[in-house]
């Protein structure tokens, strides 16, 4: 149970990273992104390749990073300019290019037969629990430094800047400021940390397929940041936990549920996160993290 408990630790952290980057995107800056899981997939192969490879693990994540955030600047220049329905569009689009070239180029991603032998760090500390608290470690680490620099950001006057650009893109430009160039790096560092959030899970999984990486993905962070409260960096943390609980939660109801396969269980769980979803849109659409004060 102790396994298990870690396992689900994990991912929450990981997930809570991708919310963050959402979060970035659209709870401060207003950019609809749909293609969120593309940036995590580039960063689950440019990082898991590089190591195969032989590079050390924390120059693989930090090219993850980097690949992660660059990848998102011919997307911003292609739509930024015409509008958030623009972006929304193009990323969704760019989501199913990047899991369709990591599904056909066999010869460097393995293919739908996915990568295998990623190397996974604290392998030293023996298979079981110690390596994977240890992980569990790193993890929360690199979620307080993300967690400290964002909150830096959005409280400094580039994160004025970006809630007003959120707020009323047309005042800012009446200011003489340039959103698209503020809505660019906003872009970039959120991709960047879907990156890393890619890194870390083909690290801890040590295997990669295609699969992993559909829009599903990208619908559940929504979720999550939506549960806990968009444009609040806690709400990130509250509704990864709150979807996870979900997730893994209605893996049990199998148990109460008789003549439920386990196919029909894959269908059960979504219908449990739409649940959800509606219940927090009805009675707390500005989520648990959000102003109390309003509805």
């Amino acid at each position: 149970m102790d396994a298990y408990l870690v396992a689900i630790a994990i991912q929450v952290l990981i997930y809570t990273l991708l919310c963050i980057g959402l979060n970035l995107h659209y709870g401060f800056t207003g950019l609809i992104n749909f293609g969120h899981v593309a940036f995590y997939c580039i960063g689950a192969y440019t990082s898991a390749l590089l190591a195969i490879a032989g590079f050390p693990i924390w120059i693989a994540m930090v090219a993850a990073i980097l690949l992660a955030a660059l990848s998102s600047y011919p997307i911003g220049i292609l739509s930024l300019r015409l509008g958030s329905h623009y972006l929304a569009i193009v990323t969704l689009g760019f989501s199913e290019v990047i899991r369709l070239f990591a599904h056909n180029e066999e010869w460097l991603t393995g293919g739908a037969e996915g990568l295998t032998a990623i190397p996974k760090p604290f392998l030293s500390l023996g298979v079981g629990t110690g390596t994977e608290t240890a992980y569990m470690g790193v993890l929360i680490v690199l979620i307080l430094i993300a967690v400290v620099v964002t909150l830096r950001l959005v409280k400094s006057p580039f994160g004025r800047v970006i809630e007003a650009i959120r707020d009323g893109e047309d005042a800012v430009r009446s200011l003489g400021k340039d959103p698209a160039r503020f809505k660019m790096q906003v872009l970039m560092i959120g991709a960047g940390l879907a990156g890393l959030a890619g890194a870390l899970q083909a690290h801890y999984i040590t295997y990669l397929t295609p699969e992993q990486f559909t829009p599903l993905v990208t619908f559940l962070v929504w979720m999550a940041m939506i549960m806990g409260g968009t444009g609040k960096i806690s709400g990130a943390v509250v509704g990864s936990t709150i979807l996870l609980a979900i997730l893994e939660g209605s893996r049990f109801l199998r148990d109460v549920l008789p003549g439920v396969s386990e196919v029909d269980m894959a269908s059960v769980r979504l219908g449990a996160v739409g649940l959800a979803l509606i219940l927090f849109t009805l009675y707390r659409p500005q989520g648990l993290m959000g102003d109390y004060s309003k509805r």
